[in-house]
């Protein structure tokens, strides 16, 4: 499944987490809960099972919706929910550690440490921008930041996601149209650790980073759009995100 901001289920987690924010977790419970309660198939289960565990106050709990998610992300098993299974193993070792189940939490320690590698995802590649480029071009390192116009960044970012990569595009600064140009990898990548288990767990928007060149290999001109109110509320929440850009 393709991760969607506009997914229902994805817009009731962001909503409980704009709850947690505003320190009510009642009322990010039942947010999340709605989100389980809804949900239609593995990938959404996973999500909302997540984010319902983290609100159990007892360990006994957490770790039971813990291994829910882990159970539905098992069954899911694409790309969109392999980054997120060392942090739910390690979370649920951590749960057998405060219960004193040693054995188990060495178990899921062991299970979190082995998927903790470099990104396994074959693509295809997308990256979105303004810029008229040519297949066999070189994207480089090296540019201005469209989020911090004084920070220049050390990395190439690009996605698996098309639409992700049509968002980055619509988001980019400059006056030509958006492009999306497939791309392929001239050396190792790794997630990109401003989106890595921040508000989501693992990578679910397949989002990548790398210090090697990206090569243009054929560009996409049919994707997912979004209207400009949507662009609009990402633009001013960019604006007031308070983060700072891991580079």
């Amino acid at each position: 499944m393709e991760f969607s901001p506009f997914n229902n289920i994805i817009k009731l987690c962001l909503q409980g987490m704009e709850m947690e924010e505003k320190e009510k977790p009642e009322e990010a419970l039942k947010l999340f809960q709605q989100g389980w309660d809804e949900a239609t198939n593995d990938f959404e289960k996973f999500l909302a099972a997540h984010y319902v565990a983290r609100c159990q106050k007892d360990v006994s709990d957490n770790l039971k919706w813990l291994e829910i998610a882990l159970q539905f992300a098992l069954k899911t098993n694409d790309d969109s929910v392999k980054s997120a299974f060392p942090s739910l193993y390690f979370n649920i070792a951590k749960c057998y550690e405060n219960l004193g189940d040693f054995e188990n939490a060495k178990k899921n320690q062991e299970l979190g440490a082995m998927f903790k590698e470099n990104p396994s995802d074959k693509g295809p590649f997308y990256h979105g921008t303004r810029a008229d480029l040519q297949v066999n071009d070189l994207l480089t390192a090296g540019g201005i930041s469209n989020y911090q116009s004084e920070i220049k960044m050390n990395h190439i970012y690009f996605t698996a996601l098309v639409n992700g990569a049509g968002l980055a595009a619509a988001l980019a600064k400059g006056e030509g149209i958006e492009r999306i140009y497939i791309v392929e990898p001239t050396g190792n990548f790794e997630n990109d650790p401003n989106l890595t288990d921040k508000k989501f767990p693992g990578n679910p928007t397949r989002s990548y980073r790398s210090q090697a060149p990206l090569k243009i290999i054929g560009e996409v001109t049919e994707w997912a759009r979004q209207t400009p109110e949507q662009l609009e509320k990402f633009r001013e929440k960019l604006a007031n995100n308070k983060g700072e850009i891991i580079n």
